[in-house]
This record gives structure tokens, C-alpha cells and sequence, in this order.
């Protein structure tokens, strides 16, 4: 297991270099200044295209824009905003955060340019239902000559999709604020019950399919997000006298790196700071990894841009309201000083110290909410990536696969798990961006063609 933790350390030091930084921010970037900023102008668009005011039952597609959204949010508001936050805080400081904002404003125009794609050029998997996702519109908008990039995507998406670190950390709290406190032993054996437990509540749900998933998503994702809101407003009140000093700290700490314990990069520890807070933002919304538009591919909708404007959402939710939230929980209750913590124990130290007696409790609910809502995605991804590859009658073989990876997130080390998937996603997102920038000008096409429509009113 040490062997294997060093190598998965090796590998995703490798592949989060900085060609990948200037694919994921340069690209961003690039999309948001190419689109003239389109989705900040449209922001109030997307929230009545996601109430649901330009539904059709009978566009293509087999779920609302509203499922579609929250089932992406399910796989994306889990452990990385929990846990994810709190190892970003515990290796880089409260200037981690900042630069997590950053990829999250950057992503929501990446969101944008990839969901709207998913729609743009929906492809068909071998048993003709329509599918969407960066490896159709690789071999649909592309030509059939980048199919070897579009498999690279979806070989790597299996990995990705595995769920180790939602399960890994969903067992971290378990034993840290169930068990251990009541004076249960805690090992390899309570960890395979604890498996066990989540492979049969998963497998009852992803065998059903994304109809039953995205069901299921819409009812968990808002409330729980609505239960940690008013979670983490109560700790902010509690430590009121100290909210605006932190706030600010995350802004100064972004520039000086004063409390940056990771390797440097690029010359300094500013350096490293910037790509440790891009690589947690990456992994909290996924914004270019191209997870969300296999969700938002499925989408019922005939005007790709109404999907894309509902995915840019999901960053802007995700990272600037979720994490920002975890971040300051851990920050003003001065737990990321004191406790030797990381993951999910440094955030249920904050709750625990805010909220004494049942803080910890509370926390675990909602984690456990967040975690098996993103199991139920995450499966749902992995399914499509296989399809693609080796066709639509085999791709139940992965939830098999699925399941089974349970167990291994619950007895692997935390380290393993976020190298793991780290790699993977890293890995994503060269051809989801690649692919995308080079299709972007198609977007922009379909974009003033929409407003175009807009303004006639023939929508």
C-alpha cells in the first residue's frame, strides 16, 4: 500500500504540471474574454431556464434542465467541498481558498462552452439512444479522425468516476465522530462493514439508471445544501467578531503564501499555492474535466445554450457558495491552527467547536448525504464512458466495477485516493478542453443565434 501511495504521488505530480495549469485557467480565460463575458451577462437567463420556464417535455433528451444540473451537482457538492476544502486549507493556508474562487469563475465559462457542446453535437451509442458528453462531441463536432482522443477521455473517466475518496472520507468521519467517541473499536473490519453498508444503498439506486438517479439527486442535493447553509451560517454568527479578518486573510495569504506547506512551483510558493488551489477547485467542480456535460448531455432540451447556461451554475454554487462556506467554518473557529487534522476531521473539528454536543452529529449527516449523492452520479459517468468504448449492451459491467471499488476507498489512505483521482481528472481534461477550445467558435455561433431568437421573442 505505501508503494502504491508513492506511485499514485508520482503520477499526479506529473500530469498537474503547468501545461495543465495553462490548459484549465489559460483556456477558461480565454472562453470567458471569446464569449464577452456571456456568462455573467446571462445570469439571470440561466436561473429562469432553470426554473424551468422554457421546459418542453417533448425535446430530446431524457431529464429537465433542473435534474440535469442537480445531478451534476450531486457528483460535484460532495467530499471535495468538505474534505477537499480542508486539505487545501490544511497544505496551503487560507490563500488557497482565493485561488479556488478564481478556477470557479474561470469554470463557469468552461462549464458553459462544454454543456453547451454536449448538446450541440449529442451523438448515439451503439444501441441508437442519444447521448451527450465530451467523447460524442470529440467524434461528432471533431470528425471521426479524434476518436483516439475522445477514448482517452473515456478510459480515463472510468478511473475518475471511481467513488475511493467520497468513501474514504464518508468512513474518516464515521469512525472519527461515531464510533471512536462511543468506544467502538475501529479497523480493517468496521471499515469492510461500513463497505458493505454503502454497496447495497448504492447498488439499490445505480442499477436503476440516470432516471432513477437524477429523481433521487433532485430531492437530496437542495436540501442538504439548504441544511449546511444554515449549518455553517450558525458557526459564522457564533464567531462573528472575526468573520472580516479572515475574509481578508484569504485575499492577503493568496499573494504571500505565509502559510503554505507544499512543495513550490514555477519558481516560488506563490506558484504552488496558485496550482494546489487550481487542482482542489478542479476537483470540487469539475469545471473542464468534462463529468458535468455527460449529465448535462442528457438534458431535455433542443437549444444547446439553455444547457449551457444552466451548467455555468453549477461552479458558481459549488465553489463560490459551498466551499467558501466550509472555508470559513474552518477558518474563524481557528481549528486549522490547532488541530492536527485533515480532510473531513479538520471541518468536523470546526463543527464541533462552534456547535458543541451535537456540531458533529449534524456534520455527519450532511456528509453523508453529499457522499452517497455523488456515489450515485459518479456511477452514472463511468457507465457512459464504458458504452463508448466498448459498447452500450456491456456498460452495466461497470457498476459491478463500481461497487466493488466501494471497499477499496474504505481501507485505502487518504493520500492514495486524492493522488488517484487527481491523476485522473488531470488526464479528463486535456481532450475535454482541447476539443473544446478548438470547437469554441461553434459556440459562439449558437450563442448569437439564441440571443438573436431571444430578442425576436420566438422563444
Amino acid at each position: 500500500m505505501e508503494q502504491l501511495t508513492k506511485l499514485s504521488a508520482a503520477l499526479s505530480s506529473a500530469v498537474w504540471g503547468l501545461p495543465l495549469l495553462v490548459l484549465l485557467i489559460g483556456g477558461g480565460l480565454y472562453l470567458l474574454i471569446r464569449s464577452r463575458f456571456a456568462t455573467f451577462r446571462l445570469l439571470g437567463h440561466a436561473v429562469q431556464v432553470l426554473s424551468g420556464k422554457y421546459d418542453n417535455p417533448n425535446d430530446y433528451g431524457q431529464i429537465s434542465h433542473f435534474q440535469a444540473l442537480t445531478t451534476a451537482l450531486s457528483s460535484t457538492i460532495g467530499m471535495g467541498n468538505i474534505a477537499g476544502v480542508a486539505v487545501a486549507i490544511s497544505i496551503g493556508g487560507p490563500g488557497a481558498i482565493f485561488w479556488m474562487w478564481i478556477s470557479a469563475v474561470v469554470g463557469m465559462s468552461t462549464k458553459f462552452f462544454t454543456s453547451t457542446l454536449a448538446i450541440m453535437y449529442r451523438g448515439k451509442d451503439s444501441a441508437g439512444e442519444i447521448q451527450g458528453g465530451p467523447m460524442y462531441f470529440i467524434t461528432e463536432g471533431l470528425g471521426r479522425s479524434w476518436k483516439p482522443l475522445a477514448m482517452m477521455f473515456s478510459i480515463c473517466g472510468l478511473v475518475g468516476a471511481l467513488p475511493v475518496f467520497n468513501v474514504n472520507q464518508l468512513t474518516q468521519a464515521i469512525n472519527d465522530i461515531l464510533l471512536i467517541p462511543n468506544g467502538v473499536e475501529v479497523g480493517f473490519t468496521s471499515n469492510i462493514i461500513i463497505g458493505l453498508i454503502l454497496v447495497t444503498l448504492t447498488a439499490a439506486v445505480i442499477l436503476g439508471g440516470i432516471g432513477r438517479i437524477s429523481k433521487i439527486a433532485s430531492k437530496m442535493v437542495p436540501s442538504m445544501v439548504l441544511l449546511y447553509f444554515v449549518s455553517v451560517l450558525i458557526i459564522l454568527a457564533v464567531n462573528i467578531e472575526v468573520v472580516p479578518k479572515y475574509l481578508a486573510l484569504i485575499f492577503t495569504d493568496a499573494f504571500a503564501a505565509d502559510n503554505f506547506s507544499g512543495d513550490a512551483f514555477f519558481g516560488g510558493l506563490v506558484g504552488g499555492l496558485i496550482l494546489l488551489g487550481v487542482k482542489r477547485g478542479a476537483f470540487s467542480n469539475e469545471a473542464g474535466i468534462g463529468t458535468a456535460p455527460l449529465a448535462h448531455g442528457a438534458a431535455k432540451t433542443n437549444e444547446p445554450v439553455r444547457e449551457g447556461l444552466v451548467a455555468m451554475l453549477g461552479p458558481a454554487i459549488d465553489t463560490l457558495l459551498v466551499c467558501t462556506l466550509t472555508a470559513l467554518a474552518i477558518l474563524v473557529t481557528g481549528v486549522w491552527e490547532t488541530s492536527s487534522g485533515n480532510g473531513v476531521s479538520l471541518t468536523a473539528a470546526a463543527f464541533a467547536n462552534a456547535m458543541p454536543g451535537y456540531g458533529n452529529y449534524l456534520l455527519v449527516v450532511i456528509i453523508a448525504v453529499f457522499s452517497i449523492s455523488s456515489l450515485f452520479s459518479f456511477s452514472y459517468y463511468g457507465t457512459k464512458c464504458l458504452s463508448f468504448l466498448i459498447g452500450a449492451d456491456k456498460k452495466h459491467y461497470y457498476n459491478y466495477f463500481y461497487i466493488a471499488s466501494i471497499i477499496l476507498g474504505t481501507t485505502a489512505s487518504l493520500e492514495m485516493m486524492i493522488n488517484l483521482i487527481d491523476s485522473a481528472f488531470a488526464l479528463m481534461a486535456i481532450p475535454t478542453m482541447l476539443s473544446t477550445l478548438i470547437l469554441a467558435p461553434k459556440v459562439i455561433k449558437e450563442l448569437k443565434a439564441y440571443k438573436s431568437r431571444l430578442k425576436d421573442q420566438k422563444l
